[in-house]
């Protein structure tokens, strides 16, 4: 129980006064519309029931009505809030031990719920202090900001002013509402009497765009990445008459593309607002004219009413330059880094923002670069920020951090490796060999949205420190989540992957998941079935388990390396085990159901499914056109895998790549089947269900083509082999004892009699079927599970270039014609790898559109 008023404080000014504002409406969601009226009454009687009595009240944030009520409820009694992301449960659980809240607004089942840790507060608070507000992004630091409620006042109101907000205006929640910006916008809107519409949908949503419209929203605010996913979804074709403004912070916009929005305004009649702030100074320092916004784009503007800059000399800077230090009615309290903090008062009265600028002649401030982003290398104190605008200027853009006497430059694009470090090397008068290159899939970012440096510190340490834990030996090294993130990092050129992170999310696929799985086995001694979904801090869990000699190799992983063994030492006259193509096709549906059939959302399916197709499909075409090409051996049938429609009805060496030429028009029609809108909601409804349904299908297509027992050459025909993929499905969703139960009576029933009595191949594919089914893997000897690990990684590559190797040996050195066969495929995977993963990359969304950042 709540203990209940003993006396109101709804005598005193209120923050928030929004029974003034009667009848208009103040909030708009897909389920209706909250008028000031409504929402007034709803926040009273939450603020009844947190009592009189200041307390330190930790809101796990949502954009959701209820978080909007709980945070004015709790200004209404003049509770101190700490603002919180509601879902990055370790943050969350690290802020709530570092300072001991006393009531927590939470979700738990999809229900909101007040928690009260303990009767009044375990707290000294000072009389001012309002809200508490993390400055450290993604980073999980328990440093907060204090702001006050004359902050809180003055800035709305201030960001009221320049944008001339006015009663009709309503705004989208386009950034989390735990964030200063996002923050701001429900404060410049509801001390005004302007309306939000209240959602978590991401501007990539349609659904996003027709709540928009139907409410009559006239402004929304973005982050730099969320001008990346309006470039993506079409916004300059939109028709959106109702658009009054858009602002832009949280991190520097290029000018080219401030222009750009600018003149977008222009022609669709809305203004274009860039702005600049930090959190210290509760949201908003300066602001730059929409007018102006066209010919000065590389400016922050003027400061917000009521505020004003200074430049602060820097020792060796540009005499035009300094440290902006801004001073007014918004800047913060002071910081807060224990509970004890939470009883100061004023400890600053000016905010040094760390930011170098300069003022021009027409009074606008430019922000060039950051004090922290200055380092000293080989005795030269280098700029990076100015070092990166230099490349970016060359045409090569990276981003530059430093560690010891070493730059690290990162890039997106693997051929400019080289020129960006002797670009670096060349302008900075250092040498060479002290600038290191490496490739990234993508720019990390904070969850404000800007560049996670830190993530890339991070990645740099880990090329600098080759002697970390992941290239001990594991038996010595010290599993910690900061080394399985760095892990990840490295095998996924992931520098923004966190503990929270998880191979799915991380856009892991069939180029890196052996490799992975292999090294993850080695470490904890055991990989549980689901690991790829399981953020990497719940994988630290299982290094509690006994450990056992050995590394641990998946089941997967085993059947990929021993099927191919196989069918390259049958073919080669080492041995005679049939069976090994139709078992890696339902290895391949496993795979397929695990990381491409997963939780994210349709358009990042389509994307990585077309990823698949591209990591197959692009190197197969290139060896077999070369082959083609200077062997006179393959049709053009066979180059474009179209041999099984238009090819011979009797064996020839043109179905020597039926596999992968059915692998490949398997996942091209699973994929498109999966980009179908109704078709993704049935699967994601019921998984295993659907998998079974698939399984029905292809059933029915071999039954129904073949019979019983298919023909010598029906066999290798993709409509007829789907079946075998879809069992793999099947079993990569069958995650309760039953489900695998019911997944086993169709492989014991159905491939027996496909291949005419072949007691053996039917034997052998049965077992292995069954393996995958119920056996997560097994632990060997650690040599071996490397080696299994990199002959599966190169399966395919493998299976693509035997034809060339095995003939020329195999008469008189069988052995021999399987080791050269296994070398030459693993040579050729090898060197295709990087031009795989970048095809990837191209194809794989720049980041994930959720509201976990504020990606508008």
């Amino acid at each position: 129980m709540f203990p209940q008023p003993s006396a109101s404080l709804t005598g005193s000014r209120r923050l928030f006064d929004l029974s003034t504002f009667g009848d208009r409406v103040a909030l708009t969601t897909v389920e209706g519309e909250l008028t000031y009226s409504e929402l007034d009454e709803r926040v009273r009687e939450t603020s009844a029931r947190l009592g009189t009595t200041r307390r330190l009240v930790l809101i796990a944030g949502a954009n959701d009505v209820e978080t909007i009520v709980a945070y004015l409820a709790a200004l209404d009694g003049r509770h101190p809030v700490l603002l919180a992301a509601g879902d990055s449960g370790r943050h969350l659980d690290s802020t709530i031990r570092d300072y001991d809240p006393d009531v927590v607004f939470s979700r738990h089942n999809e229900e909101w719920s007040l928690t009260e840790r303990q009767e009044g507060t375990a707290h000294r608070l000072h009389p001012d202090l309002a809200v508490l507000l993390s400055t450290s992004g993604s980073t999980g630091s328990s440093k907060l900001v204090r702001l006050s409620r004359d902050n809180i006042r003055s800035n709305a109101l201030s960001i009221a002013d320049y944008l001339g907000i006015r009663p009709t205006d309503r705004a989208a929640t386009t950034l989390p509402v735990h964030y200063c910006y996002g923050l701001s916008v429900v404060n410049s809107h509801l001390i005004t009497g302007a309306g939000l519409v209240v959602t978590d949908l991401s501007v990539v949503d349609r659904c996003f765009w027709d709540l928009f419209d139907r409410a009559g929203a006239t402004t929304f605010a973005g982050v730099p990445y969320t001008f990346d996913l309006l470039d993506n979804c079409g916004f300059a074709g939109r028709d959106l008459p109702q658009l009054r403004y858009v602002t832009q912070a949280g991190g520097k916009l290029s000018p080219d593309r401030v222009a750009r929005f600018a003149r977008l305004g222009i022609e669709r009649d809305w203004d274009f607002y860039v702005m600049y702030g930090q959190t210290e100074a509760t949201a908003r320092m300066a602001y730059l004219p929409p007018a102006l916004a066209c010919d000065r784009p590389e400016a922050i503007g003027v400061p917000i009413p009521g505020g004003q800059f200074r430049l602060d000399p820097l020792p060796g800077g540009e005499a035009d330059t300094g440290e902006l230090v801004y001073a007014g009615s918004n800047v913060m309290m002071g910081y807060a880094e224990s509970p004890d903090d939470l009883a100061l008062g004023l400890t600053v009265t000016e905010l040094r923002t760390g930011d170098i600028a300069r003022q021009d002649p027409d009074g606008l401030y430019e922000v060039i670069g950051r004090r922290s982003r200055f380092a000293k290398v080989f005795g030269l104190r280098l700029d990076l920020d100015g070092l990166e605008r230099m490349l970016a200027d060359r045409g090569t853009p990276a981003l530059c951090v430093a560690a010891g006497d070493s730059l690290y430059a990162f890039s997106t694009r693997r051929r400019d490796l080289a020129s960006i470090g002797s670009g670096i090397a060349e302008h900075c008068g250092i040498p060479r060999r002290a600038v290191h290159t490496s490739f990234i899939e993508r720019e990390p970012r904070t969850a404000n949205g800007k560049t996670d440096f830190g993530a890339l510190d991070r990645q740099a340490g880990i090329i600098a420190d080759r002697r970390s834990m992941l290239r001990s030996t594991p038996e010595r090294a010290q599993v910690s989540v900061a080394s399985l993130r760095d892990l990840y990092a490295e095998l996924l050129a992931r520098p923004d992957a966190t503990g929270t992170s998880s191979f799915v999310s991380l856009g892991g696929d069939s180029l890196s998941y052996v490799e992975l799985s292999v090294r993850l086995g080695g470490i904890l001694g055991h990989v549980p079935r689901d690991w790829h979904t399981r953020p990497i801090c719940e994988l630290v869990d299982e290094t509690d388990r006994p450990r056992r000699r050995g590394a641990f190799l998946e089941t997967s992983v085993l059947l990929r390396a021993v099927a191919i063994l196989l069918i390259v030492g049958t073919h080669a006259n080492l041995f005679t085990v049939l069976g090994g193509a139709h078992l890696l096709l339902a290895v391949a549906g496993y795979n397929f159901a695990r990381f491409q059939v997963s939780s994210a959302p349709r358009v990042d399916r389509l994307r990585r499914g077309l990823g698949a197709i591209a990591q197959i499909a692009v190197p197969s075409m290139i060896w077999i056109g070369l082959v083609a090409f200077s062997q006179r051996t393959y049709e053009w049938k066979t180059l474009f895998f179209l041999n099984g429609l238009l090819g011979s009805d009797t064996w020839t060496d043109q179905w020597q790549f039926w596999f992968l030429e059915t692998l490949i028009w398997t996942l091209a029609a699973v994929v498109a089947l999966l980009a179908i809108p109704w078709v993704d909601v049935a699967e994601r409804a019921s998984p295993f269900g659907f998998a079974l349904g698939v399984l029905a299908v292809g059933l029915a297509l071999r039954y129904g083509l073949t019979g019983i027992e298919s023909g010598p050459i029906e066999r290798y025909m993709p409509s007829i082999v789907f079946w075998c993929f879809a069992l793999g499905w099947a079993a990569a969703k069958a995650s309760r004892k039953w489900q695998r139960v019911v997944v086993s009576l169709p492989i014991a029933a159905t491939v027996p009699g496909f291949f005419g009595g072949d007691v053996q191949r039917e034997a052998f594919i049965v077992a292995g079927m069954l393996l995958l089914v119920w056996l997560t893997g097994i632990q060997a000897p650690r040599i071996a599970t490397a080696s299994l690990g990199v002959v599966a990684s190169a399966s395919l590559f493998i299976y693509l270039t035997h034809w060339q190797v095995y003939p020329n040996l195999e008469v008189d050195h069988s052995l021999l014609a399987v080791i050269c066969s296994l070398a030459v495929g693993v040579a050729y995977w090898r060197a295709s790898r990087r031009s795989m993963r970048r095809l990837n990359g191209l194809l794989r969304p720049k980041q994930r559109p959720s509201i976990r950042v504020p990606l508008g």
